[in-house]
C-alpha cells in the first residue's frame, strides 16, 4: 500500500514480529507529537500476520520487504517515498516536535549523530580512516532523496554486503570519509543513546527529542529505576 508521496516523513524498516511491534510503538510516539508528519513502514508484515492493508495506522503507508535480513534498513534506505526522510530505528521514542530537523536539508545532504561507542576493535574496512573521525550512528539518519545521496546509499548497500560485517556503521564511516557529501552532525538530544544525559543536563541545556534506548522503549520502568539508583550514588 502506498499513500500520496509527501515531501517529508519518517521511515521505518522492520523484519520479524518483534521489530514490527517495536516500530508500531515508535511510530505512535511520532504521531503523538507530530500529527501532520507522514510515516512509512517497510516490513515483512504480511508474512508475520499483520493486517495493515486496510488500515496501516499508526503508519500512513506501508510497503513489503522481500528477503529481509537483520540490516534490511541498508537495502531499503533508497526506497524511501519521501523527498526528505528521517529514518528511525524501531527502538526509538520521539518526545517532541522533530519537524525542524528537516530544515537542515536546505543546506546539507545528510545528518546523523556521532556513535557514542568509539573504542571498537574493528574500526576500518579497506581504508585507514583517522581515529579522530568517529563512526556515525545510523539508527537516526536524515537525508535528501537526491541523485547524489541515492548513489551514495546504493554504494553503501554494496559495501555492506561485500564486507560482511554485522554492523552497518563501519562501511558507512569509510564511505562518508571518501565522499564529498555535506553532512551535518546532529546534537545528542536528537539521538539520545546514553542515560547520563538525563543526569547531567540542567534546565537551560538541551531537552531530549529522540530517545534511542532499546531498554527504555521496551521497559521504561527499568530505566527509571536505573536513573534513580545513579542519582542516589551521586
Amino acid at each position: 500500500m502506498s499513500a500520496a508521496n509527501p515531501t517529508q516523513g519518517v521511515l521505518y524498516v522492520a523484519t520479524g514480529k518483534r521489530y514490527i511491534h517495536s516500530a508500531i510503538r515508535s511510530a505512535r510516539s511520532v504521531r503523538k507529537h507530530n500529527p501532520g508528519l507522514a510515516v512509512h513502514l517497510f516490513a515483512d508484515w504480511q508474512a508475520q500476520g499483520f493486517d495493515l492493508a486496510a488500515d496501516p495506522a499508526p503508519f500512513t503507508s506501508v510497503g513489503d520487504i522481500v528477503s529481509g535480513h537483520y540490516r534490511s534498513k541498508v537495502d531499503y534506505s533508497v526506497e524511501t517515498p519521501f523527498e526528505r526522510t528521517l529514518y528511525l530505528d524501531t527502538d526509538t521514542r520521539v518526545l517532541g516536535d522533530i519537524t525542524p530537523l528537516f530544515d537542515l536539508l536546505e543546506r546539507f545532504d545528510l545528518a546523523l549523530a556521532h556513535a557514542p561507542n568509539r573504542l571498537t576493535r574493528l574500526m576500518n574496512w579497506r581504508v585507514p580512516v583517522p581515529v579522530s573521525f568517529p563512526q556515525y550512528n545510523c539508527g537516526v539518519m536524515l537525508y535528501r532523496r537526491s541523485e547524489k545521496v541515492l548513489a551514495f546509499l546504493r554504494t553503501w548497500i554494496e559495501a555492506f554486503h561485500q564486507a560482511g560485517f554485522k554492523s552497518d556503521q563501519i562501511t558507512f564511516r569509510e564511505l562518508i570519509w571518501l565522499s564529498d557529501l555535506r553532512v551535518a552532525t546532529l546534537a545528542p538530544e536528537y539521538n539520545l543513546r546514553q542515560l547520563k544525559y538525563f543526569l547531567v543536563w540542567g534546565g537551560r541545556e538541551a531537552r531530549p527529542k529522540i530517545l534511542h534506548l532499546a531498554l527504555f522503549h521496551q521497559n521504561p520502568a527499568w530505566v527509571l529505576r536505573r536513573m534513580l539508583k545513579a542519582l542516589v550514588r551521586r
